[in-house]
C-alpha cells in the first residue's frame, strides 16, 4: 500500500491547487488552438459553445495567476506549468477529457476544504473557486449527456484520489 501524499502547509496546499489549475488551462488553451469554431459548429454544437470554453479557459488562467500571487505572497514559490498530453485526438475525446477534469477538480477542491485547509481565508478562496469549477462540470455534462447533477452529494476526493486520475495527463 502506498503512503498518503500529505500537504503539510497552506502554501503546499496551494500548490496542489495550482497543479491542477495549470493543468485545466493548459488543456483548454491547447484545445482551443486545435480546434475552431467551425470545427465546434461541424459536430454538431451551437455557437456559443466555443464561446463558452474559451470563457471556462479564461477562468482556469485567472484561477493559475490568483493562485500563483497568493503563494508568493505567502513567502512560497508556485509551480511551474507542467508538460501535459491529454490523449485526446477528435473533438468528442476533448470533451470527455474536459468532463473529466472538471469533475475531478470539483472533487479536489471539496477534499481540500474539508481535509487540507484550515485558515478561513483560504477556505473561502477555495470555496469560491470550487463554485466556479463546479458550474463548468455541469455544462459539460450536460454537453457529454450526463447529468449536470448526478448525486445528490458531491464526492470528495483525496490528494492521492487525485493524483490517480490526473496523473496520466503530466508527462512532467
Amino acid at each position: 500500500m502506498r503512503a498518503q501524499t500529505t500537504l503539510d502547509t497552506p502554501v503546499d496546499v496551494l500548490n496542489y491547487a495550482l497543479t491542477l489549475e495549470h493543468l485545466e488551462h493548459a488543456f483548454y488553451r491547447d484545445g482551443l488552438e486545435q480546434f475552431s469554431a467551425d470545427d465546434f459548429a461541424a459536430a454538431g454544437y451551437a455557437a456559443n459553445v466555443y464561446e463558452w470554453f474559451g470563457i471556462i479557459r479564461d477562468h482556469e488562467k485567472e484561477h493559475v495567476d490568483v493562485i500563483s500571487s497568493v503563494i508568493t505572497d505567502l513567502g512560497g514559490e508556485p509551480v511551474a506549468e507542467g508538460t501535459y498530453d491529454f490523449g485526446y485526438s477528435d473533438l468528442a475525446g476533448f470533451f470527455g477529457v474536459a468532463t473529466a477534469l472538471e469533475n475531478t477538480g470539483v472533487a479536489a477542491y471539496q477534499g481540500a476544504a474539508q481535509f487540507l485547509i484550515e485558515e478561513d481565508e483560504l477556505l473561502t478562496a477555495a470555496l469560491t473557486i470550487h463554485g466556479v469549477e463546479a458550474r463548468h462540470a455541469a455544462y459539460l455534462n450536460g454537453l457529454t449527456g450526463e447529468s449536470p447533477f448526478p448525486e445528490a452529494f458531491n464526492p470528495t476526493l483525496t490528494v492521492d484520489e487525485v493524483l490517480e486520475i490526473a496523473g496520466p495527463f503530466i508527462v512532467s
